[in-house]
């Protein structure tokens, strides 16, 4: 569902906006609003340049997995591969270089399995989400700051790694319903 004009009892409207701090990835911004009631309110959020992930899959239907730690949680965590955007990039080239670069992998067929916006309240970000097959082996191009280990596993193992919390990573659960959703006759 989107946002239409019979939102507008909803909507808030911008009055000023001051940005904070100016990251080499992250800006985040101070905005004052106007609320649907008449009265104002600030808003912080963080401005993001948006990501893709990737679901790659194997010829014997099992999905490729990274092992990552990760800075701000303090530890590994089990991810789909993905990255950001760079400035005007097409969200489907992201996901072909990311693919490349941490994996080495490429893809002969690609398809759209949606988007996400992993933390409405505070961020903009929105992940572009693909499915990836056919995989080719080549030379993984990682950047000099990433560190990571790749893995198989198959749906019934990612079920169970999601179950128990081995996966807890947002856009690695969604990217994998929305991958099972593709599977099932008649859905989407």
């Amino acid at each position: 569902m989107t946002t239409s004009s019979t939102d507008n009892h909803l909507r808030e409207t911008l009055i000023s906006s001051e940005e904070i701090f100016k990251g080499k990835l992250l800006h985040v911004v101070r905005d004052t609003v106007r609320l649907p009631n008449g009265k104002e309110a600030t808003r912080e959020y963080i401005k993001h340049p948006g990501a893709a992930c990737i679901v790659a899959e194997f010829e014997d239907g099992k999905l490729l997995l990274e092992r990552q730690f990760r800075y701000p949680l303090g530890r590994v965590m089990i991810e789909f591969p993905a990255g950001k955007l760079d400035p005007g990039e097409i969200p489907l080239v992201c996901a072909q270089r990311e693919l490349k670069e941490e994996t080495g992998y490429w893809a002969r067929s690609w398809h759209t399995l949606g988007t996400l916006n992993p933390a409405i309240a505070f961020a903009d970000e929105v992940i572009h989400i693909f499915h990836a097959n056919g995989l080719v082996q080549g030379e993984v191009q990682r950047d000099a700051d990433e560190f990571l280990e790749l893995f198989a596993a198959s749906p019934e193992e990612i079920d169970a790694m999601i179950a128990d919390d081995r996966i807890t990573d947002a856009k690695t659960v969604t990217a994998f319903h929305r991958w099972q959703l593709l599977r099932r006759p008649n859905v989407v």
